[in-house]
């Protein structure tokens, strides 16, 4: 029974994370976010290709995805130990659901939102000071990849100092480590200085690079 509840709870993550959001809310808008800018079904090239509005829609589904993933396993008749691995593992699969998305062919998304979602659930205050940070980096560099890759490294300090070095630290390591690794083409850009800047769209249309 214990395995077959881990199974679903995977198996849930997964497709959870699966549903492309950033696809369908770019097909709505008459766009293939597959043909444009990144290529990239995530929120910011939704942002970037589509608008404001569609970007920031696409990026509060996705941490949706991560926060139903990995909190529906609270509602199980289950251990408050077992809620713990079961949350863990739908916040994994979610992750790996969004990167690797069973609708879309498997068309790959970095998975910040999605694990954002998971640490709203699993480790609320982490996942404030997270945002705080995200928030700094990016207006004070006007990178996402740079606010992502900061945003996703805080997760593991903010555990150490709140919970020590349990489980959810060793998570948040593994999830940050992960993130960084999703992110090594934006690094290698940003070390050459061709790393694309979100800039406002008044600043784009005045000459600004984009």
């Amino acid at each position: 029974m214990n395995a077959v509840i881990y199974l679903v709870a995977a198996a849930a993550g997964y497709l959870l994370g699966s549903l492309p959001f950033g696809y369908l809310v770019a097909r709505w808008n008459g766009v293939n976010i597959f043909e444009v800018g990144s290529r990239n079904p995530g929120a910011t090239n939704v942002k970037r290709c589509v608008g404001k509005r569609a970007g920031n829609l696409v990026f509060a589904l996705d941490c949706l995805k991560g926060i139903v993933a990995t909190s529906w396993v609270r509602l199980l008749p289950v251990s408050s130990d077992a809620v713990v691995w079961l949350g863990l593992l739908g916040f994994a699969s979610a992750m790996c659901g969004h990167i690797f998305p069973l609708f879309t062919g498997f068309r790959e998304g970095k998975g910040v939102a999605t694990m954002f979602g998971g640490t709203v659930a699993l480790m609320p205050v982490g996942a404030i000071i997270g945002a705080a940070v995200w928030v700094l980096f990016f207006y004070s560099t006007r990178y996402v990849s740079v606010a992502s890759i900061c945003l996703a490294l805080s997760l593991p300090v903010s555990v150490f100092f709140l919970h020590g070095t349990g489980v959810l630290f060793w998570f948040a390591l593994l999830v940050a480590a992960f993130v960084v690794f999703r992110h090594r083409e934006n690094i290698i850009r940003l070390f050459n200085g061709t790393e694309s800047r979100f800039l406002k769209k008044k600043a784009v249309e005045s000459g600004g690079s984009h």
